[in-house]
Parts: structure tokens; C-alpha cells; sequence
């Protein structure tokens, strides 16, 4: 439509209207995730059986724990544009490290530790061969994941470690003040990535290396050892989920962990992190962890099959891709205001 004005000698002419634009990416990251996550828990609430009890919302934090708290490291990568798909065998081998370490009469506290630094290492490994040797993550990733699950089953000689007596099953059974242990790790994760990366120059040098790496290192940055420090982190953190994992079954089994790297990275995705890198924020990851949660817990109540869950997810794995395929090719939906 076009605004019709007269000139001196009573011709008209035509000027164009501002159009008023709508930007979907700009609107998802601030509001479309909450409200996803608002509209699933009533859906859920409405029509899976005993969803919104008390008991139920606290098995679904705790379920969601280990799985928050790999993708809060698989943040870190992704905001790097990397890519870890290690963290599911890492849960295992860090696991399987915890137990034998807690059979073998180490104290509780020095288990965790070197369980976690399992897992640290994992991601070094992954780190050094991405950044020095220029290797593609994926493929790096890839690697590893295969190799640390081969590890898994060959400490355990492919058979669970089972321990009614494992001296850290308190990280995955207890409660603090209330509160399942493993949600309040969880929350201690998020709180500590949160001020890491909004509050501190090495967060600022993440999403810059992210952003563009050959523009941070014309800055100063050392792309490098940013880049090997978001594995080693990615790494701790599924070590971290490992031992979580241990010590909520009680054993260590080699066959933990398995898939859980696609479950983390959907998370990311959906809770708004970009898989180009440079732009993302920690508590989206958490509010895609739980929607995952909240919609597999809801299945599990409506005695969906495991099958079917699967199909779900995978689903749900492609709309978080191309949600951020649109936000980087932003579509602006576009009107015209009625004269």
C-alpha cells in the first residue's frame, strides 16, 4: 500500500509505507523456549497420569541431572562451534574409574575426584587433537567415543560392578535439605558455568572464539588453549554425570552413558545455542534439559513404548536443528499497516 500526497500542481505522488517486521529468531531467544517448556508441562499435566505429584516432579529434576549437567559442558563447545559426541562413553569410563577407585578402599571424596579427572583427561585428549593438530571435532569425537566405550568394557571385562556398599552412593541417592543430591550438584553446576561465562574474561574469550576465531586471535586470544579448555571442561562435566549415574545404580557399567551425547546436544540446541558457535546462554541449556525431561518422563507415565519415545526424541533432535538453522537465516514475517 502507498501513501498518496499531492504535489504543488496537483499531481499525486506515491511514497512508501515503513513495513513493521516481525523477527522469529529475535523473539524465540528471549520467550519462544519458556513458553514451549510452560505449554508441555500443562499438556503433560492434563494428560499423563500422576504428572504434576510432588514425587513425580522430583524424579523428574533428578532425572534430568545427568543430563543438564553434560550439556552445561557440551555448552561451552558448542559455543565454540566445536561438537562433542565423547560424553556419553566418558559417563561410562568415569564410572567405571569412581567404582573400582571406591572398591579399592579410596576414600568417597577422592573417588568422585579422580572419577571427574577421568573425564578431564577424556576431554584433553579431545581438546589437544581439535586445536593443535587442526583435526575436525567431529571426527576427534567420534574416535574417542569409540575407543573410551572399548576402555569401559575392557576394565570391566563387560560386566557390571556392583556394590551395594560404594561409598559415594549418596551423590546419586541422598538428599541436602530436601532436595535429591544430584539436582542440588546439578544447580552448582549451572550457577558456576553461568558466572564462568557471563562474568568473567575467559567466558567473554569463549563466545569470541565461537563468534570468529581468526578475529579473536588478531585480538590477543590464545585460540588454542580456549579451545583444548572447553573439552577438558566438557570432559569434567561428564565425568561428573558419571559418577552420578554409578552411584545411582550402584555399580559401574560399561553399557552407561550410551546415547546420552545426542540427548545433551539437543538441549543445547533447543535451549537456544547456536551449533555455528558465538552465541548462546547457559540457563537455555538448562530450560532444554528439563523440557526433554518433562516430555520423557511424560511418556514414560502414558506407557508410551520405548520405540515410539525414540521416534519422539528424534523428532524433537530435528525441530531443535532447525530452530537454529532459522535463527542464523532469520525469517522476518513482514506487514503492511492499513492506511
Amino acid at each position: 500500500m502507498t501513501d498518496h500526497n499531492l504535489l504543488a500542481d496537483g499531481a499525486p505522488v506515491s511514497r512508501p509505507v515503513r513495513q513493521r517486521s516481525f523477527d522469529v529468531a529475535y523473539w524465540w531467544d528471549r520467550v519462544g523456549i519458556l513458553v514451549v517448556l510452560a505449554a508441555l508441562v500443562a499438556l503433560m499435566a492434563v494428560i499423563a497420569p500422576n504428572f504434576a505429584t510432588v514425587d513425580n516432579l522430583f524424579n523428574i529434576a533428578r532425572s534430568i541431572s545427568i543430563n543438564a549437567i553434560l550439556a552445561a559442558g557440551l555448552t561451552f563447545v558448542i559455543l565454540t562451534s566445536g561438537i562433542d559426541l565423547s560424553v556419553g562413553s566418558i559417563v561410562a569410563v568415569s564410572g567405571v574409574v569412581g567404582v573400582m577407585t571406591a572398591l579399592a578402599g579410596v576414600p568417597s571424596p577422592l573417588a568422585v575426584l579422580l572419577a571427574v579427572l577421568a573425564g578431564a583427561v577424556a576431554g584433553l585428549v579431545n581438546g589437544l587433537l581439535t586445536a593443535f593438530l587442526s583435526l575436525a571435532a567431529f571426527i576427534v569425537t567420534l574416535g574417542t567415543m569409540t575407543f573410551l566405550r572399548g576402555l569401559a568394557y575392557t576394565l570391566t571385562e563387560g560386566r557390571p560392578i556392583v556394590s551395594n556398599q560404594l561409598n559415594f552412593r549418596d551423590i546419586g541417592n541422598g538428599y541436602i535439605a530436601g532436595i535429591p543430591a544430584p539436582v542440588v550438584v546439578m544447580v552448582i553446576v549451572y550457577i558456576a558455568s553461568w558466572f564462568i561465562l557471563e562474568r568473567t574474561r575467559y567466558g567473554r574469550h569463549v563466545y569470541a572464539v565461537g563468534g570468529n576465531a581468526e578475529a579473536a586471535r588478531l585480538a590477543g586470544i590464545n585460540v588454542r588453549l580456549v579451545t583444548t579448555s572447553v573439552y577438558v571442561l566438557a570432559g569434567a562435566c561428564a565425568g561428573l554425570a558419571g559418577v552420578i549415574f554409578a552411584a545411582r545404580v550402584v555399580s559401574a557399567q560399561p553399557t552407561a552413558g550410551t546415547g546420552y551425547e545426542l540427548d545433551a546436544i539437543a538441549a543445547v540446541v533447543l535451549g537456544g545455542t547456536s551449533l555455528a558457535g558465538g552465541r548462546g546462554r547457559i540457563y537455555g541449556t538448562l530450560v532444554g534439559s528439563i523440557i526433554l525431561g518433562v516430555l520423557t518422563t511424560g511418556l514414560i507415565l502414558m506407557n508410551v513404548q520405548f520405540f515410539t519415545q525414540l521416534l519422539i526424541k528424534g523428532v524433537v533432535i530435528v525441530l531443535a536443528v532447525a530452530i537454529d538453522s532459522l535463527k542464523r537465516h532469520p525469517i522476518r514475517l513482514t506487514h503492511r499497516p492499513s492506511s
